[in-house]
């Protein structure tokens, strides 16, 4: 049985991951949880994988894994909480509502290869196509580029990885993109706006923040999801 913070933290695992398509950092668990260092989140983490619900991989950057869930945590249940032991009791009700999730993959088209470093210009190849699964993809146009370099490694998103692209020309800050930029260059980087300037931050001390006047950038899409071989 979890506790509070345990369920409150792989509920949240879960969803970011629906929604990114790689899990959150340490700082965002710590800020979602209103927790006061990454400390609490490591202890959390400990908990859930000595429970079987987390497995940490070595090595990677944002690297959980969830081996399994609560019974229906993708419902809102009604929480009740024991006093003496921290303990979370759920009433998710007699007759729990299954949702058949569509198996077939989506066919999407693989462009070519883009940049996480230093940025080259993207290899558009209609002729080339992936199989994606369906629960990556929302509503809208999608497609998927493979990632060249390291610069994104610390959200984890690493070479030869391939990531799942949204079509969209406007993004909020803090979003993750695909950039061209001066209408030549196309590259995968974390979107900050303020004012008329643009940059374009990447996921590792290595590399420095790259900063344009707005008109120099346009946005091609946004990370959704990642697909990686072993």
């Amino acid at each position: 049985m979890l506790t509070q913070r345990q369920h409150q933290l792989l509920k949240y695992i879960h969803d970011y991951q629906c929604e990114h398509g790689v899990p959150p950092s340490f700082e965002e668990m710590r800020d979602a949880l209103n927790l006061k260092s990454k400390s609490g989140i490591h202890r959390l983490i400990t908990g859930l994988e000595e429970r079987g619900y987390l497995r940490r991989l070595a090595y990677r950057a944002r690297a959980l894994e969830i081996l399994r869930l609560p019974p229906n945590v993708l419902a809102e249940p009604e929480f009740g909480i024991d006093d003496a032991t921290n303990v979370v009791r759920a009433d998710f009700g007699a007759h729990p509502t299954v949702v058949e999730a569509p198996t077939e993959s989506k066919i999407l088209p693989l462009y070519g290869r883009i940049a996480a470093g230093t940025p080259i210009e993207s290899l558009r190849d209609p002729s080339n196509y992936i199989e994606v699964p369906p629960h990556l993809l929302g509503l809208g146009d999608h497609y998927a580029l493979e990632v060249v370099g390291d610069s994104m490694i610390e959200a984890g998103i690493h070479d030869g990885d391939v990531v799942v692209i949204r079509r969209v020309d406007v993004a909020e800050n803090g979003e993750i993109v695909v950039a061209l930029i001066d209408d030549s260059e196309v590259t995968l980087k974390r979107f900050r706006r303020k004012g008329k300037a643009i940059a374009l931050e990447a996921a590792n001390p290595a590399y420095e923040t790259r900063i344009f006047g707005d008109s120099r950038v346009h946005v091609q899409g946004r990370l959704v999801g990642l697909l990686r071989r072993y």
